[in-house]
């Protein structure tokens, strides 16, 4: 067990780190309004994140495990739900300012954002199926770091969003800030969703 945890962490360095749903929808929080506009949606993603992988963990993967129809309507349900932020982004406007300002995220937000993300459960999976070797313990363990892991990636994408906003101050720049990264949100949203 000693080595599982560098293991694991040098596994996860990739996955966590590079952009996709969660990460993108965290910067763009972090443009809007810094880290304090995210700090709901950081804890409704994070504890629906541990959830979810004991969850996993402790077996509750085969409720679905053959059912290529719940996959699929995970899969659909998350790619709709990333476009659907993404197309709210696109029309917020100029960063921080007027009735198109996006709200601060919630606890309910960042936790649907985890429940339909199937990048998450892909990567929750592949995890198990490597690194679980000892029963209940290392599940805790697994799932934890897994847990923490995340958010440190999404504290740091936060952090580079609201950098952005630094660097795009002008009511202009901040409303193609918000197009852009709503774009490349809905994008990934297509992408999630391809057959």
């Amino acid at each position: 067990m000693p080595d599982l945890i560098p293991a694991l962490l040098l596994f996860l360095l990739p996955l966590a780190y590079s952009p996709g749903p969660g990460n993108l929808f965290f910067a763009a929080l972090g443009a809007q309004g810094g880290v304090r506009a995210a700090a709901g949606a950081l804890l409704g993603y994070h504890l629906a994140t541990w959830i979810v992988t004991l969850g996993i963990g402790f077996g509750l993967a085969e409720l679905t495990g053959g059912n290529g129809r719940i996959g699929n309507a995970l899969r659909y349900a998350g790619a709709g739900y990333v476009v659907w932020l993404g197309a709210r982004l696109t029309r917020a406007g100029a960063l921080g300012k007027g009735p198109g300002q996006v709200r601060t995220a919630t606890v309910r937000d960042g936790a649907m954002l985890l429940l339909l993300n199937p990048k998450a459960y892909v990567i929750i999976g592949l995890m198990f199926s490597g690194f679980l070797a000892n029963g209940a313990g290392e599940v805790v363990l697994i799932a934890t770091i897994f847990t923490l892991n995340n958010l440190v990636a999404f504290l740091i994408w936060t952090l580079a969003g609201d950098g952005l906003t630094r660097a795009f101050r002008s009511d202009t720049a901040g409303a193609r800030l918000n197009v852009g990264l709503g774009a490349m949100l809905i994008g990934v949203g297509i992408w999630m969703g391809w057959p």
